[in-house]
């Protein structure tokens, strides 16, 4: 069964996975640094496959989809705690995108 998730979707999973343990979400410094990790990790990764520093022999395997998920993850940890919808913030940025960023980069003749 094929089921896309709306980024509403996965806030509430995420806000319910969260919601299960007294702790609750981290705060805000705190997830900031926990993204900080993730993209570090996200770049290892990226650097082992695209870059010239391959993995030691003793390191594991771990995937991009892996770390970008983790990444999701914090993102939307922060985004619930501050009370962010995504998808209002996604569509703030795809209209400035749209509109200040419109002729930034040359466009494909068929686009």
């Amino acid at each position: 069964m094929d089921v896309t998730k709306s980024t509403e979707d996965m806030q509430q999973e995420v806000d319910q996975y969260i919601g299960q343990f007294k702790e609750g979400y981290f705060g805000p410094l705190s997830m900031m640094a926990r993204l900080t990790e993730e993209m570090g990790e996200l770049a290892r990764e990226v650097n082992h496959f695209y870059g010239e520093k391959p993995k030691k022999a003793s390191e594991g395997e771990k995937t991009m989809e892996q770390e970008i998920g983790d990444v999701l993850f914090v993102m939307i940890c922060l985004a619930n705690s501050l009370d962010i919808d995504l998808e209002e913030s996604f569509d703030l940025v795809m209209e400035k995108f749209k509109t200040r960023d419109k002729d930034r980069w040359t466009k494909k003749e068929d686009a």
